[in-house]
């Protein structure tokens, strides 16, 4: 219960869909650049229980993700809240199913977010995938991972993704990928890679040559490389791996968007996202911070998808903790699903129509 959990990989790969969403890139600042309007009163609101599918969810599962990151929400009220689940967990050995539930109920209230017209908005899906790397090129692993360029500043615009691949590394590379691993990489953000001898890394976000995303699942399916409702994230890294060369860099360029990285040590754990706090799988959302703040606590119920080998629906708490620059409105969620391979493939494939509800600290 809890999420059907059933959301993962092409970060959606969607992220990959024209509209998909890119996966959230980099740890940025946790500053919090917007705070929505809350609602001035909240004991005439209705109560978590009236949210479609609370029965089943796993309440004390998400409870110790909410307690685990609540602490980035910097208002009085979610404070509060956040204190009230740290007594609990300190005073209670164990917390039980029951108490959790009951401290959702009597410490939320439940506002629908609305989008425009009415309608439902979107949810799609990332992670944090693990790729094979080498520490030299070889015939397979020929495609650099590059470092971030002297100099850079955010914001600034250097060239598209087909003029840096086609020149030399500009600097040594940090190490060397399949090209079709590494443009996934690219779109999750970061991720974690294993070395020849054994050895991890964490590739994480460093800078970015400042052109906007743009998915290759849509011109894909326009141009009959792959059926319109077969464009997962998995689907589409098998059709850049079988046609790998130039038949390939010729779909991953029209993503002009491209991704630097540095390495860092793999702690085994989970990614930070925007919020500066480890994304717990199945229980964060990249949100858009125009109409959310980092450490909001959402119910997300999202019906069933329309790409192939889609799960049927996600509901269940989740806490915004990271963001995305495909992610925009409302109405709009990228579900984190976790780390590697069976995470990635679940997430390729969420691309459904959602509903959400934020809930109010009373």
């Amino acid at each position: 219960m809890g999420f059907d959990l059933r959301l993962v990989l092409a970060g959606t790969l969607l992220l990959l869909a024209g509209c998909a969403t890119p996966r959230p890139e980099g740890q940025v600042s946790p500053t919090q650049p917007h705070v929505p309007t809350r609602p001035p009163q909240t004991s005439s609101l209705p109560g978590p229980q009236t949210l479609p599918g609370w029965a089943d969810e796993d309440h004390l599962a998400a409870f110790d993700a909410y307690a685990a990151a609540c602490r980035v929400a910097r208002d009085a009220a979610s404070t509060r809240q956040c204190e009230r689940a740290q007594h609990i967990r300190r005073t209670s050995r164990p917390v039980t199913p029951s108490m959790a539930r009951a401290f959702f109920e009597e410490g939320f209230a439940v506002v629908a977010a609305e989008t425009a017209d009415g309608g439902p908005g979107l949810l799609t899906s990332y992670f944090a995938p693990e790729y094979q790397a080498r520490r030299f090129p070889d015939r397979e692993f020929d495609t650099p991972v590059l470092g971030r360029p002297a100099g850079w500043t955010r914001g600034q615009v250097l060239a598209e993704r087909a003029v840096i691949e086609a020149g030399p590394p500009p600097s040594p590379p940090l190490a060397w990928m399949r090209a079709e691993d590494l443009f996934f990489l690219q779109i999750q953000g970061s991720g974690y890679l294993t070395f020849e001898d054994g050895s991890k890394a964490r590739a994480a976000y460093a800078a970015d040559n400042g052109h906007r995303f743009v998915g290759i699942a849509r011109p894909m399916a326009e141009r009959g490389l792959l059926p319109a409702n077969g464009t997962s994230g998995e689907a589409i890294r098998a059709w850049l791996a079988a046609h790998r060369g130039p038949e390939a860099r010729t779909i991953t360029a029209l993503n002009p968007r491209y991704i630097y990285f540095a390495m860092d040590p793999d702690d085994g754990g989970d990614p930070a996202g925007a919020a500066g706090v480890p994304l717990p799988a199945r229980r964060a959302i990249a949100v858009d911070p125009a109409s959310w703040t980092y450490g909001d606590l959402a119910w997300i119920s999202a019906g069933a998808g329309n790409l192939r080998g889609a799960r049927h629906g996600y509901s269940g708490l989740v806490m915004a903790l990271d963001t995305g620059s495909a992610i925009r409105g409302p109405v709009r969620a990228d579900l984190y699903m976790g780390r590697g391979h069976a995470a990635g493939e679940e997430a390729g494939a969420v691309r459904h129509p959602l509903r959400m509800w934020r809930l109010v600290p009373r």
